[in-house]
């Protein structure tokens, strides 16, 4: 309860502020409006210090809200990480993910993505769950993974609106992509190897039980919804961690970052790359929109498709 009460106290400020802004600025015109019909003195009403600071910010809160609908979800941004590892002599695996496709009846990025995705030559594809937020969309979500490459296989992990709301659905019949809720593939390239490894978002309470299976010994590329494991995984043999989930807050701020995050961890593992102990741990801002009621736009939290390049150590 603590994490959702500090995830949804930023909201609610800034939520309240931009109400009291608009609020403000609709009461001036409001009185200007009255004062006109009364035929009384209007002059100076709307050219006051105090009236010219709220036409600033009022016009600066439209241009960011429709920036936010109408041009960031539409702008993928690509993130390169390169990861040198002890467990590799020879052979550099590339791997592409993806996550948070939240496919609606409106078709965003979901046309362009496989274009993205097998541009970049990938030996490897991973999907970090959150599929759809509509039953409908779920042909629109199969034909963008069916469409995407990788020579070495394409792997998935479902995500909590997966679980949630679609468990009766197979989401990735059809695709190419191996779902992973409880096991690993070895990935092999010129002589060496690396694993990949998945739980299913039901399964994390349980994955002490779940990845056993791994060794030291193996780069082993782990694949869960959230970062929520992260406590975990402290001892055991996980070298990266891959998730999505937060949307790198969908709504960020500059200077202060995602608004929410919708963590156990809050704040501390809002996007972007992480070390903690022997993991690197890389949070996705996902490609689309949260479903329900939430705003459908993105502001300073572009969608994201991120490149890893693990290879020996220089």
């Amino acid at each position: 309860m603590r994490h959702i009460a500090t995830s949804t106290l930023p909201v609610m400020i800034f939520g309240g502020t931009v109400l009291l802004i608009y609020y403000l600025y609709a009461r001036m015109w409001g009185i200007w409006l009255f004062r006109k019909l009364r035929k009384r003195e209007t002059r100076k009403l709307l050219a006051t210090r105090s009236a010219i600071a709220l036409h600033i910010i009022a016009g600066m809160g439209c241009l960011c809200i429709a920036y936010g609908y109408f041009v960031e979800p539409y702008r993928p941004q690509i993130s390169t990480v390169s990861i040198e590892t002890e467990k590799l002599s020879h052979a550099t695996f590339r791997i592409v993910q993806i996550s948070d496709l939240h496919c609606s009846r409106k078709v965003r990025l979901e046309k362009r993505l496989p274009v993205i995705a097998n541009g970049l030559k990938p030996d490897v594809i991973v999907f970090t769950g959150d599929a759809i937020n509509t039953e409908s969309a779920l042909p629109l979500f199969q034909e963008t993974l069916a469409a995407m490459q990788a020579p070495l296989g394409k792997f998935a992990v479902n995500g909590n609106w997966d679980y949630s709301y679609w468990s009766a659905l197979d989401i990735f019949d059809n695709t190419g992509f191996d779902e992973l809720r409880t096991h690993s593939r070895a990935i092999d390239k010129n002589g060496e190897s690396i694993i990949i490894a998945g739980l299913a978002f039901e399964n994390g309470p349980k994955s002490q039980n779940l990845i056993g299976h791994l060794k030291a010994e193996d780069f082993n590329v782990f694949l869960y919804h959230k970062s929520d494991l992260m406590d975990y995984f402290a001892d055991k043999p996980v070298d990266l961690y891959l998730c999505g989930h937060t949307h790198g807050g969908q709504v960020a701020l500059p200077l202060y970052g995602a608004l929410t995050t919708l963590s156990k961890h809050g704040k501390k593992f809002e996007a972007g790359l992480y070390r903690q102990e022997h993991i690197q741990l890389y949070v996705n801002r996902g490609i689309g929109l949260e479903g329900g009621y939430s705003p459908k736009v993105r502001f300073w939290a572009r969608p994201e498709i991120t490149v890893f390049d693990i290879g020996p150590q220089k």
